[in-house]
């Protein structure tokens, strides 16, 4: 049985989830959102994802966020 059906992120790249948290609230309301510097000094979506690939809690966090924020 797969697992992952269920599961709103599959298929969902951690890039993709971060582009669409940008479009959707912006680098300064992400940042009071989730307090993580590569939010609120100088923010890119690549220094973000190089931090969030090896910042398991901070990648929770996006990912909690994104799914708050697909679930209204």
């Amino acid at each position: 049985m797969n697992t992952q059906v269920n599961n709103p992120l599959h298929g969902k790249t951690l890039e993709a989830i971060l582009t669409e948290l940008v479009t959707y609230y912006g680098w300064e309301r992400l940042g009071k959102k989730i307090r993580i510097n590569c939010f609120t000094s100088n923010p890119s979506i690549k220094s973000s994802l190089t931090f969030l690939r090896k910042t398991d809690w901070a990648r929770k966090q996006v990912e909690d966020l994104y799914l708050n924020m697909n679930s209204h």
